[in-house]
């Protein structure tokens, strides 16, 4: 038996019943409807129950998509515009009306057809919530039982009634001080709600809840970090308590095969991030794809895609559910593409490689105890799995090179291959349509202290000044794991976005630059973009009202990649009159400060202009023995850190606080908020 994998198991693993299981199915429209082809609606965040976003809409095809315009734009009021904010969700759609939730954890019901707003539920949510990782970003909704759920940044589980926007339940899943909150789409199915949980860098506990859709009542949680003598828990050092603070989020929305009965997801990095050395072991069930039953949440299954993971390598991207023939059998397949720029092909009734993975051995660094191999998935990566060598820095990296205390480049980075983005298969050509980034970080550990509800990473990544950032948007064939067509792009496509694709042989998707693309599915041509006015950086969705196809998209930019925010929802059909709009300032192609020069400002504000994760000016100029105040005005905790680590540290600054440093040397200095090591700033130095 492979090393790796663990056979079905008659336990119940890192569960517990918290009340009766005999849930009965309470909507059987919507049942039928996730367990269908895709058609004029769209009831899940991923299509139906196998997260393909695959609808057999056929009226816009190859033939011409290049006669789209606007049917609509609809603004939604200011909720969730700001450059803290990620608008990445995933609309919904049923009977011509469509549902959106904004990074602000607000929704929308607007007319499908007009853009009209029916009604609007405002979440009041906490601004002061200082435990959101990565932006504030909502990625969607669930329905069922005349309800739409979601999932807050707050960690509570949400009933909202459909036709009106009034909350009927509220669940809190744990507490954000604690460190946790949501950001993925629930799953509905069969009277009963999945969600999953962020918190990966805050050591947390990971685990995956089942609650009643009707009461919101907790049926079971199962915890992807084993307790003693649980599956898994072999993989932890034996008497510590390390496992209780590993991580292992379920960042994305789960699929579920309800003939096998089996519900599954992904799971995130280790905790702490970057720092192996007490954690001895591969650690389950970080960075690894999971199935349970459904009803029960009893352990089937699980494979691990990164053994002991000290890269932030995280699996985020929402797992895929399709049936292929390989050598001439009917197969049951699962996909999963990750951070690390491979797409993992499994079987779903058993979790064994389906298009083979070899354990191959990789280097070693004794002190973070590295796994002596990692799976390497036979086929293609969507991105470069090797770093270029840089100036100031004496080693680059390869894929599972590991680091100590001396910085190193390795690509993919932990923002690299594909993150949160959703990977869309056809049936009509067996493809996935994988989005990835190119980046390369510089990897340090450093060691970390728990404390409650704190962050607690071990080291830190970031994009060596002047690196270039870019990506790829990459046609898989399932049956071989290898690229059918590929492009390069100016921009990162992995961190959000994603697409969808069509029995009209097209592929919608976003770029952050704005523009919205069709593709042939088939062979990469594209046919059509049109310039939305803001970053389109959300997955489109393909519906119908009154017999016209629709093709719907939220624009409103990603914090991460600096795309142009906003708070728009457009939708495109063939009889559609509205043009495009003018194009936004796009995001930034090299990893660094941007902006003029200010001279003289001593004051550097953190989280200013509604921009959460930017320094204030950006870059500024100053005399030798200049006293500089980095004071965080924004909602979430900041620094502001030498990039190298090694000369001067604000430290960590809540929302208020300031922190002065004086500058006595001229010199060119960079520095990073090592929580969000996307914001750059550059003191010059006199």
């Amino acid at each position: 038996m492979p090393r790796r994998f663990m056979p079905v198991v008659p336990l119940v693993v890192g569960s517990f019943l918290l009340a009766p299981i005999g849930v009965k199915a309470a909507d059987p429209e919507i049942d039928r409807l996730l367990q269908s082809p895709v058609g004029k609606d769209w009831v899940t965040n991923g299509g139906n129950l196998t997260n393909q976003r695959y609808s057999a809409l056929k009226q816009i095809d190859t033939t011409n998509v290049k006669q789209l315009k606007g049917a609509w734009m609809t603004r939604v009021k200011g909720s969730g515009f700001g450059g803290k904010y990620s608008f990445e969700a995933t609309p919904l759609v049923k009977d011509g009306v469509m549902y959106i939730v904004t990074g602000n954890d607000d929704v929308f019901a607007l007319n499908a057809k007009t853009g009209e707003i029916l009604w609007e539920r405002w979440s009041g949510i906490d601004q002061q919530i200082s435990t959101v990782c990565c932006g504030w970003d909502n990625r969607g909704l669930a329905m069922g039982e005349g309800m739409l759920f979601l999932g807050q940044l707050d960690a509570n589980v949400v009933a909202l009634d459909i036709k009106t926007g009034k909350e009927v339940w509220r669940a809190p899943i744990e507490d954000w001080h604690n460190g946790y909150g949501i950001t993925s789409a629930p799953l509905y199915f069969d009277g009963i709600v999945y969600s999953g949980i962020t918190g990966g860098e805050f050591g947390v506990r990971g685990r995956l809840t089942a609650l009643e859709a009707k009461t919101g009542k907790i049926l079971w949680r199962w915890y992807t970090l084993p307790g003693s003598g649980e599956v898994g828990s072999d993989t932890w050092p034996a008497g510590t308590d390390h496992a209780m603070r590993g991580g292992a989020t379920i960042w994305n929305t789960p699929a579920l095969d309800p003939d096998l009965g089996l519900v599954y997801f992904a799971t995130g990095n280790c905790g702490p991030d970057y720092d192996g050395a007490m954690r001895e072991g591969d650690n389950l069930f970080c960075v690894s794809i999971v199935a349970l039953k459904a009803k029960t949440g009893e352990y089937v299954w699980h494979f691990q895609e990164v053994h002991h993971d000290i890269w932030d390598y995280d699996a985020t991207s929402p797992v895929v559910l399709f049936d292929t023939v390989i050598d001439g059998q009917p197969r049951k397949g699962i996909a999963e593409a990750g951070k690390t720029g491979w797409v993992y092909i499994l079987d779903r009734t058993n979790g064994k490689p389906l298009i083979g993975i070899e354990e191959r051995p990789v280097p070693q660094e004794p002190r973070q105890k590295t796994a002596k191999t990692q799976p390497y998935p036979i086929g293609d990566a969507i991105v470069p799995h090797c770093a270029e060598p840089l100036p100031d820095f004496e080693k680059a990296g390869c894929i599972f090179e590991p680091f100590w205390e001396e910085p190193v480049v390795i690509q993919p980075s932990g923002g690299g291959g594909t993150v949160w983005a959703p990977v869309p298969y056809s049936p009509d050509t067996g493809y996935l349509y994988v989005p990835g980034t190119v980046r390369t970080s510089s990897f340090t550990r450093f060691g970390d202290t728990y404390k409650h509800g704190l962050r607690y990473v071990g080291g830190s990544q970031a994009s060596p000044i002047g690196s270039p950032w870019s990506g790829t948007f990459t046609a898989i064939n399932s049956k071989t794991n290898k690229i059918a067509w590929q492009h390069k792009t100016p921009y990162r496509m992995g961190g959000g976005g994603g697409a969808a694709v069509t029995a009209g042989g097209l592929v919608f998707r976003g770029d952050p630059d704005g523009n919205f693309l069709a593709i042939d599915a088939k062979t990469g041509e594209e046919l059509w973009r049109f310039q939305t006015g803001f970053g389109a950086d959300a997955p489109a969705i393909p519906y119908e009202v009154d017999g016209d196809e629709y093709v719907g998209i939220a624009t409103g930019g990603n914090s991460l990649s600096g795309s142009a925010y906003g708070d728009a929802v457009w939708a495109f059909s063939l009889k559609g009159q509205l043009a495009p709009l003018w194009p936004p300032p796009p995001p930034t192609k090299v990893a660094g400060p941007g902006g003029p020069i200010a001279q003289g400002v001593d004051t550097i504000k953190i989280g200013d202009r509604n921009v959460e994760y930017s320094y204030f000016p950006a870059r500024t100029r100053v005399k030798a023995g200049t006293s500089v105040t980095f004071t965080n005005v924004g909602d979430t905790p900041h620094t502001a850190t030498d990039i190298k680590q090694a000369n001067w540290d604000t430290g960590i600054l809540e929302k208020g606080q300031s922190k002065t440093v004086t500058f006595s040397e001229p010199g060119n200095y960079y520095y990073i908020c090592t929580p969000h090591p996307w914001m750059y700033g550059q003191l010059i130095v006199e």
